[in-house]
């Protein structure tokens, strides 16, 4: 039996926000909008206390998210819900806003610390939450998954449950407008890694494929025109449709080896996560290809790839030097290049490598994976 889940309502398009009123109604009495402080200096957080305003609704603000969110970003989110006596939650802005607020509406049900779920399926009532993305990338409005760092640790925490998905999800294109040219391309690759990684997964059923395939094509038509003409709306318009897409998909599929080995990059040297996937793109591929070779060879036809008479083999090699070439239009660094410290790295590979493990993504690859796979990858990237 195969399931699929998505959030209840799908808002999309341009004055979505404005759409939502009918739907917020029996949320709660008071918002915490929960965001970095780039929503609130660009009139984005004023705007949405208008419009719960305007449905009879009090709002705080929590605007304490500084980079990819942590265990004591979460505390502190939590400390504000419970002192400004708010009952539901509104996120806006990258993946990391909606990660923490996913989050903090867990820590807000439980008393049990972040780390206690770990690799248990969460469950139960949380405070209702809205999502707005700001980027086109992480998925993570549409997702049962949120992830969040924890500094003692050096780890990056996978915490997975259905009770996680926001309940109201609102996609403007038009808020991702101002995305610098390295936001752009970092979220936009991230987005076609859920893509690739959640139709090559041992996971992937009909439903997901669907989206998978479908996400795939819209990203490598539509990434480099937004990373040279950023004021485009349709553009933007279809890099949001895309990272929907995508979300939705490894949301029911999960993702596999690349997100596994990316966590552990992002914990331990600071690395954007979206970036972190970039870099590892190439040679995680490469090497689930093996066990994949059809399926990467149909992501290269969905793109336009082959002829007629060639073999799946040529066709999905077609496809990676596609993606190659596409991450060299990004500007994708190399560790070296993304200041990363080569002994360090060494020095971390054994604990990265069973981090990835223990994550479980890796064991979705269609190819089976071992921690001696998992090093000599790691190995490869400073080759």
């Amino acid at each position: 039996m195969s399931e699929f889940y998505m959030p209840k309502t799908i808002l999309k398009g341009t004055d979505a926000m404005l759409e939502m009123k009918p739907h917020v109604q029996g949320f709660g009495k008071k918002c915490l909008i929960v965001c970095g402080r780039s929503a609130v200096k660009n009139g984005s957080v004023e705007r949405i206390g208008g419009i719960l305003r305007e449905c009879g609704m009090d709002c705080a603000v929590y605007d304490g998210i500084a980079g990819e969110p942590t265990v004591a970003m979460v505390e502190a989110g939590r400390t504000a819900f419970v002192q400004e006596g708010c009952d539901f939650l509104f996120g806006i802005g990258g993946g990391s806003p909606i990660d923490a607020m996913k989050a903090i509406a867990l820590r807000c049900s439980s008393d049990a610390p972040l780390a206690s779920y770990m690799g248990k399926e969460i469950a139960g009532d949380l405070p209702r939450m809205i999502a707005a993305p700001t980027t086109a990338g992480t998925g993570s409005e549409v997702t049962q998954f949120t992830i969040i760092t924890d500094t003692e640790r050096d780890v990056k925490m996978l915490l997975k449950g259905r009770s996680l998905m926001p309940d109201l999800v609102v996609v403007e294109p038009e808020l991702s407008m101002s995305m610098p040219f390295k936001v752009t391309a970092a979220t936009g690759l991230d987005a076609l890694t859920h893509a690739v990684e959640s139709y090559t997964s041992r996971k992937s059923i009909p439903l997901t494929e669907t989206f998978s395939l479908s996400a795939t094509r819209r990203i490598f038509e539509n990434l480099p025109k937004a990373l040279e003409h950023g004021d485009d709306r349709r553009v933007r318009g279809q890099m949001a449709l895309g990272a929907l897409e995508a979300g939705i998909a490894f949301n029911n599929s999960s993702v596999t080896l690349v997100h596994g080995m990316s966590r552990p990059i992002g914990a331990l040297f600071h690395i954007a996560h979206g970036m972190s996937n970039a870099m590892l793109l190439s040679a995680c591929l490469r090497f689930a290809k093996e066990g994949a070779v059809e399926r990467f060879a149909e992501l290269g036809r969905w793109i336009g790839l082959g002829r007629d008479g060639e073999s799946p083999e040529t066709i999905a090699e077609q496809f990676l030097d596609a993606l190659d070439a596409l991450c060299r239009t990004c500007q994708v660094p190399t560790p070296e290049e993304a200041g990363i410290d080569r002994a360090e790295f060494f020095r971390q590979i054994d604990k990265m490598a069973e981090d990835a493990l223990i994550s479980g993504s890796p064991a979705n690859t269609i190819r089976p994976v071992t921690k001696e796979d998992i090093v000599r990858i790691y190995e490869s990237l400073w080759k």
